[in-house]
């Protein structure tokens, strides 16, 4: 190989392929082997003992014609438009309060931030206890002010809702933080000069802080949204998909059919595609990106 070859492969120090090729072989040993496997799964009927058959599209033909799967698509679409709006719209709020010069700013933005980090398994746990029907707080509290108790999780039109609020308490935290270092970075020159020419609160935030935070409200929009489509451990600890499948969603529909009824190929078929989905709202939000590179 010459050396002009070489360089334009290898770059001008190859070197650094030796460095980083160990690392590389483990993430894609990682990445792309399970990925594989998973797919060359839900070409096959397989209860993770006997010997699997192969069965080609017949678990994608499946799909399109069962109804629990449809319903736990419109029940993750569901959580899904009530979560995203929700979440950046109440953390946008809270971020705009806290971008004020108030007292003990640091404590309430730490408040704020500490439920992010608490594990979605924990959670379940907290609120199994506090949304229980019989004994709970929430039903206390709710009687202290004379509203009669209510079913909550065991309520099939009010689980998904219940699910939602446990979700918000949790999610926030990230907006919150990730908006409220986007309304400091909004350039203070054009607000004042938005304010000296008469502008008020509303027009100053319409044009100026919301173009500005665009960029951002848009990453929160994608990131908020990959993770409702992947709601799963706040469903096991809480819920288990009932009452009467009202929140069984996609992926603890996957756990449902590979784990629980030994219907792998099922199961990973499922996977498949909600793991479509969400990478294509990867590109999406990649090709939302690369073009304000270019408008900018």
């Amino acid at each position: 190989m010459s050396t002009s070859l070489r360089r334009r492969l290898l770059g001008e120090h190859p070197s650094g392929w030796g460095l980083v090729l160990p690392a590389s072989v483990l993430i894609l040993g990682l990445n792309i082997g399970p990925m594989v496997w998973a797919f060359l799964l839900s070409l096959r009927h397989d209860d993770l003992l006997a010997p699997s058959k192969w069965v080609g599209l017949a678990n994608y033909r499946r799909l399109a014609e069962d109804p629990v799967f449809r319903a736990a698509i419109g029940h993750t679409l569901n959580y899904t438009a009530l979560f995203v709006p929700l979440s950046i719209a109440i953390g946008l709020g809270i971020a705009m309060m806290l971008n004020q010069p108030v007292r003990f700013a640091g404590f309430y933005r730490t408040c704020v931030f500490v439920p992010f980090v608490v594990s979605a398994a924990a959670e379940g746990a907290l609120f199994s206890f506090v949304f229980d029907p019989h004994y709970g707080v929430a039903n206390a509290a709710l009687a202290r002010v004379g509203i009669g108790p209510q079913g909550f999780f065991q309520d099939p039109r009010q689980a998904m809702a219940t699910l939602v609020a446990i979700s918000l308490w949790g999610g926030i935290g990230l907006c919150v933080v990730v908006l409220l270092a986007a309304l400091q970075d909004v350039p203070t020159h054009l607000v004042e000069a938005a304010r000296l020419d008469g502008a008020g609160r509303r027009a100053v935030f319409r044009h100026v802080t919301l173009p500005a935070i665009t960029p951002v409200l848009v990453f929160l929009l994608v990131w908020q949204t990959l993770q409702a489509l992947q709601l799963f451990e706040l469903v096991y600890t809480t819920t288990n998909g009932g009452p009467l499948r009202a929140t069984t969603v996609v992926v603890f529909y996957v756990y449902q059919q590979a784990f629980q009824q030994f219907d792998a190929g099922y199961g990973a078929a499922v996977a498949y595609v909600v793991a479509v989905a969400v990478f294509g709202l990867a590109v999406a939000r990649l090709v939302l990106r690369r073009m304000r590179g270019r408008a900018g």
